[in-house]
């Protein structure tokens, strides 16, 4: 499941809010989703208008696009497995703005990094305009000396390989799309409403978009329900550990990723970008200065 931009994520974990209090107070799902949808955006006014007519609401977020799928999924779980619809968007709102300052955390650590790459790629070109301050013939040398030519060719095609090296380095860090411990808490949100594992295995398969056909679950959540049967200690409220630990793992590695990523652009930069600005502006120099000598 993609998690959304920082600003519909907002709308979310807003839109589930209001519901939760408004379900929580006594409005049916229906009244208030229309409550909700009479100063909220699209989507919201086309799940308003989906549980006016009795139909499948969690549907209705869930075509609307990546920003709305994690709400769609747990509405449609709780709708499903018969869980209370205002606890359960309560701990979504959790989960949710946890999920969100793991994310601006990780964007903001990795920012520093990103920006000193992005600034950095950009010194070999700025050397051109340099040598021409400096009353050096730096155009003319690079397009019309076949040295300077070589030079232009090679330069240009460093800065390239920087860039492209640069970008991958940064999206080989951030973190993937995904709200981090969303699948445990499907699965405390199924189990904590008294169904079998089984059926919960349906559940969470229909709300992630499966249809309903049982999908095999994760290593780790097969691992906490292990732990429970064994122990007897109820399997909802260490799944909902499971996801608080998840989201923290993920704050944590997203922090340690950055604070790589500063080391790893050191690569392109020595070895692209700084021999980049030598072709394109030091040898230019030189190659001026060599030809000014030579004359008698």
């Amino acid at each position: 499941m993609v998690t959304a931009p920082p600003t519909a994520r907002a709308d979310q974990i807003e839109t589930a809010l209001r519901l939760s209090v408004l379900l929580e107070a006594g409005l049916a799902p229906a009244a208030a989703w229309a409550a909700i949808a009479e100063h909220a955006d699209a989507t919201t006014a086309a799940a308003a208008r989906a549980a006016a007519r009795g139909e499948d609401v969690g549907e209705v977020l869930r075509r609307a696009g990546p920003g709305w799928s994690d709400v769609a999924a747990v509405y449609t779980l709780a709708v499903d497995a018969g869980a209370p619809l205002a606890d359960t968007l309560r701990e979504v709102v959790g989960a949710l703005r946890d999920a969100g300052e793991v994310a601006a955390d990780v964007r903001v650590a990795l920012a520093e990094p990103a920006a000193t790459a992005n600034l950095l790629a950009w010194l070999p070109v700025l050397g051109i305009p340099m040598g021409v301050v400096l009353g050096f013939d730096t155009v003319g040398i690079l397009c019309g000396d076949p040295v300077g030519i070589s030079c232009l060719v090679a330069g240009s095609a460093l800065v390239l390989v920087s860039r492209v090296w640069s970008r991958r380095l940064v999206r080989r860090v951030t973190p993937p799309a995904v709200v981090p411990g969303l699948d445990a808490e499907l699965w405390a949100v199924a189990l904590s409403a008294g169904v079998s594992v089984d059926r919960a295995e349906e559940l969470v398969a229909r709300a992630r978009g499966g249809g309903g056909a049982p999908v095999s679950f994760s290593d780790p959540v097969a691992a906490t329900l292990d732990m429970a049967m064994r122990t007897g200690v109820p399997a909802s409220e260490l799944l909902r550990g499971d996801a608080w630990l998840a989201r923290h793992r993920a704050r944590t590695d997203g922090r340690a990723a950055a604070a790589r990523l500063s080391t790893m652009l050191l690569l392109p930069l020595g070895i692209c970008t700084l021999p980049a600005f030598l072709l394109l502006a030091v040898a230019p120099m030189m190659l001026g200065v060599l030809r000014s000598s030579a004359l008698p």
